[in-house]
């Protein structure tokens, strides 16, 4: 796909699809491919494969093929396929060639492992992973990632680069940058489905869900409330679900992903197990969660 005609499908709810580990935390290809099933039933703008809610970090390169493959193979065309990519320049390079390989749609540069870097070493990185492909490029904002605006369009002066992934959040910073470049980048929410009002609110269309991964329609549906600036509905989802979902994953490094994958599995859906760093559920906890998934039947 062109980068171009990426951008224009950027509209809406881009799924953050979780990566799937049996409990000897193997790969579970399987239910990464019945998850998608479920999620393409809804329409979703575009699927990011092996993602940060996909532990790209815990990936061997291999794996992180296997995942691309299958995510194109299951979309088949109805979604772009955007697969992650980063760790280093090399490896960056690698895993953007080897997704190109499979047919990928475009590439979401992660800030590299090294905290801090100088912007000129930045610029050398990002241009690296946007070079080894002529795929569409997006950068993804995050962590300690925090550039100001003028780097940042200096970053817009690669040819490839099509978008910008906000991970933080910050509504003050994310003006700024749009105010410098304008719109020669999509812009997309990225720092979580309970983002969405206010990213609506200053005009963005677009954001990456965690939740599509258990309620599909409900992303859609704050895509869709937000959009028409239904407020009071999108007041009442964000109680209902949303901010109560975000309030625990909030509550340790890492559950962004351990919660996500736990309501899947209550939800008879393949979350499985997570992949250390990341810690397991408390098993104090688990009871809250079951009432979370509930509520999510309910919807």
């Amino acid at each position: 796909m062109q980068p171009e005609t990426l951008r224009s499908k950027l509209h809406g709810v881009i799924a953050f699809p979780v990566t799937p580990f049996h409990d000897d935390l193997t790969l579970d290809l399987d239910g990464f491919r019945r998850n998608l099933r479920v999620m393409l039933e809804h329409p979703i703008a575009a699927i990011v494969a092996a993602g940060g809610t996909g532990e790209l970090y815990s990936l061997t390169p291999e794996e992180h093929l296997a995942v691309v493959r299958a995510a194109v193979e299951e979309a088949h065309g109805r979604a772009p396929v955007v697969a992650g990519a980063g760790f280093s320049a090399a490896l960056g390079v690698q895993l953007a060639k080897q997704a190109a390989g499979a047919s990928a749609d475009a590439v979401l540069a992660f800030p590299p492992y090294y905290p801090g870097a100088e912007e000129d070493g930045l610029y050398d990185y990002y241009r690296a992973i946007a070079d080894a492909t002529p795929l569409g490029l997006l950068i993804y904002g995050r962590d300690w990632f925090q550039p100001g605006a003028a780097f940042v369009e200096r970053l817009a002066s690669l040819p490839t680069l099509i978008g910008w992934k906000d991970g933080q959040g910050d509504i003050r910073r994310l003006q700024l940058l749009r105010a410098r470049v304008g719109e020669r980048l999509c812009w997309i929410g990225g720092a979580g489905d309970d983002m969405v009002p206010a990213y609506y609110s200053i005009g963005l269309r677009a954001f990456t869900s965690s939740i599509v991964n258990i309620a599909p329609a409900v992303a859609v549906q704050l895509h869709e409330l937000a959009s028409a600036g239904d407020s009071a509905s999108l007041s009442r989802l964000m109680e209902q679900v949303v901010v109560p979902l975000y309030a625990l994953r909030g509550r340790r490094r890492g559950y962004e992903v351990t919660v996500m994958k736990e309501l899947m599995n209550r939800m008879g859906l393949a979350g499985g197990a997570v992949r250390p760093p990341l810690a397991r559920l408390r098993n104090d906890e688990a009871a809250e969660l079951t009432a979370l998934a509930a509520r999510f039947h309910l919807l």
